[in-house]
Parts: C-alpha cells; structure tokens; sequence
C-alpha cells in the first residue's frame, strides 16, 4: 500500500468525518449558547422579572421567619431558595418549552434539517440559559445577604460546590428531556409549564427544609434534581443536624450524579424519537399543529 492510499484509506476517512461533524456539533453548540449569553446583558427587563420580584418572595420569608425567631440558618434557607427560582423557572420556561416556542416562530424546522446534532443545539441552549441565571442567582444571594445580613459561611464549601454542580446538569438534562416531551404534546405546552410552576416550590422545599414533607413525600419529590441538590447545598453550608438533611451528603450527591445521567440518556431518545416523528409525519415542526 502506497502513501496515497494510506492518506485516503478507511480509517483516515472515517476520522475526518468524525471530525467534521464534532466540528458542526461544536459550532452549533456554540450558535445556540451565545445567544443566551449576550442576551443577558442587552435585555435588562431581567433586573425587574427575574431578580426583584424573586428577592421579594424571600424578603417575605425572611421576616416570616424572623418574626417567629427560627434559627439564623433558615435565612439561608430561604435565600438559597430565592436564587434557586431563577433556575427553575429558567429550566422551564426557557428549556421545557422552548422547542414549542421555536416551532411557532418558525426555527424549528431549521433546527431540524441542520447538519449538526439535536443534542449540540440543546446543550447550548442549556449552557447558555445557565449562564444567563447564575448572573440573576449570584444577585439576588448578593442583595439578600446584604439586605438582611444573612449568614453563608459553608462547612464543607466543596460539597457546596459539588452539589450545585451534579443538581444543575441533572436540572438542565430534565429540562432538555421536557422540551421534546412538551413539543410532542402541541400546544398543551403553556399548560404543562404552568402546571409544573407551583407545585415544585413546595414540593422540592424550597423555602423550607424538604425534611418537613415526610420521609417518602420527600423522596417522590427528588425525582426534580433541585430537591436534593438545595439539601444538599444546606448541608454544606450549615451542617446535616442544622440543615435538617433528609439523607447524608454523600449519598445525596451520588443520587444527584444517577438523575444527571438518567436524563441526559433520556433527553437523547426523546430527541431521537421527536426528530424521527418529524421527518416521517412532516407535521411536527408546522406551527400550530
């Protein structure tokens, strides 16, 4: 075998089209992203909507709270649930629906048809939505903190950081399993979103330690990553006994990392089953259908 058969054989081929298309995944990743990321600086209507309004709802708590003379730690409870809206609300509004959204401006057929991944497009968005909210969490902690001089010195920063971690790629893999689940269902997509909104608040404890629901409520309610990952988070922060745990650190960490896995597997069959349905039905990506 000459040289020019070598730079032209199987192998040689097959690796410069895994590049190509790595390539096209990564700028389609990176098309999708930026949008977000810009965004959070040119559209300011953020500052009101999605800082004010959350630091609201947890001024009320705090002086709920103060009011019965709880302990300081459950300040920052409710100031670690206050900046956790902003992602849940982001993961559904922006995430769970935003496939229907793109279908009824029309880009979901270009989405369909481009010549890069499904997946790359949602993990952009994904990435670019978690860029986008850790600004508005990060200030709403800021104001909260300076408003009411709540304490958050962590015992265990690096549980901190390893529980927010696992809980945001397992709450952002739910939200690209959703947005193919919601698409499929038309426009019962507002629907489904509102309906989810408010029982999440109360159900994953995020004003409170999710301990209070009962042992196996509290399990049904961490099938949303945000459940453990807030306890999680707490007992970083303030320590098992006073975050009320529900389970060890530990051991909430590795069911965070399963549910980050299970549905980031399951955000790659729904897309594979939503883009199948779209090329055989040719109905899919028609706006209002």
């Amino acid at each position: 075998m000459g040289p020019s058969d070598a730079s032209t054989g199987p192998g040689r081929r097959a690796g410069r089209g895994i590049a190509r298309s790595g390539a096209r995944a990564l700028r389609a990743f990176w098309a999708r992203a930026y949008v977000r990321v810009v965004a959070a600086n040119r559209d300011l209507s953020w500052i009101l909507f999605d800082v004010a309004l959350p630091v609201l709802g947890t001024a009320a708590y705090v002086f709920v709270y103060r009011s019965l003379r709880a302990p300081e730690a459950y300040l920052g409870f409710v100031t670690i649930g206050g900046a956790m809206t902003a992602y849940w609300l982001n993961v559904l509004w922006s995430m769970a629906s935003q496939l229907f959204w793109e279908k009824q401006s029309g880009n979901l057929e270009a989405y369909i048809v481009a010549p890069a991944p499904m997946m790359a497009i949602l993990a952009g968005m994904a990435t670019g939505g978690l860029f986008m909210t850790t600004i508005r969490a990060v200030v709403i902690v800021a104001v909260a903190v300076a408003w009411f001089r709540i304490p958050l010195v962590a015992v265990d920063p690096a549980g901190v950081a390893a529980a927010f971690v696992v809980s945001m790629v397992g709450l952002y893999g739910l939200g690209m399993s959703l947005s193919s689940a919601f698409l499929l269902h038309g426009r019962e997509a507002w629907h489904l979103s509102n309906l989810m909104q408010e029982p999440v608040y109360l159900l994953s404890g995020f004003f409170f330690p999710v301990r209070a629901l009962g042992f196996w409520v509290s399990v049904a309610a961490s099938i949303v990553p945000l459940t453990l990952g807030m306890d999680a988070m707490r007992q970083g922060l303030y320590g098992p006994e006073a975050a009320m745990a529900l389970l060890p650190l530990r051991v909430e960490l590795a069911i965070l990392a399963v549910l980050a896995i299970v549905f980031l597997l399951a955000a790659w069959w729904l897309l594979r089953v939503m883009e199948r349905l779209a090329r055989r039905e040719g109905r899919l990506t028609l706006r209002w259908q």
